[in-house]
């Protein structure tokens, strides 16, 4: 008669859990890479948009003003006028998705802000904004049209 015992051996189980341990181990590092990629897209997306709404509300002539945009490290601050003040309630900030931070500010005299042209929608400076997440990075060009490009 023979007695067969049913059940897995330490060997087996052993052996399933590395194979497990090595398919993450491979797996997890495109995951992450993956997520970084996104967050950037995002951050890009809130830069770029929060240019062109402030180019959109001076051509448009709301309020009579021009708008700008002030970039900090963190945030996008859109505001109303030619000159930006922090403590303007008009201000409207604009998040950066964190791990993603503006790394480096490069316009027309060193200034953190630009602000648009009543008549042509043309900014004040031009230069790169430096959008960046762990080893990634993209830059954002204003060009003294107010065309908007990423590379």
């Amino acid at each position: 008669m023979l007695n067969f015992k049913k059940g897995l051996t330490i060997l087996e189980v052993i052996i399933v859990l590395s194979i497990l341990g090595f398919l993450i181990a491979i797996v997890l590092p495109s995951f992450k890479t993956m997520r970084d990629n996104q967050i950037l897209k995002s951050a890009i997306s809130n830069v770029s948009s929060s240019l062109n709404k402030a180019k959109s509300q001076t051509l448009a002539s709301v309020d009579s003003s021009e708008y700008g945009v002030h970039f900090e490290f963190d945030k996008i601050i859109i505001f109303k006028g030619q000159t930006f003040s922090s403590s303007d309630a008009n201000n409207e900030n604009i998040l950066i998705s964190p791990p993603a931070f503006i790394s480096a500010i490069n316009l027309t005299d060193g200034v953190a802000d630009l602000y648009f042209n009543k008549l042509s929608g043309t900014p004040d400076r031009t230069g790169t904004i430096t959008i960046s997440i762990s080893s990634l990075s993209k830059i954002i060009t204003i060009s003294a049209t107010g065309a908007i490009s990423v590379n």
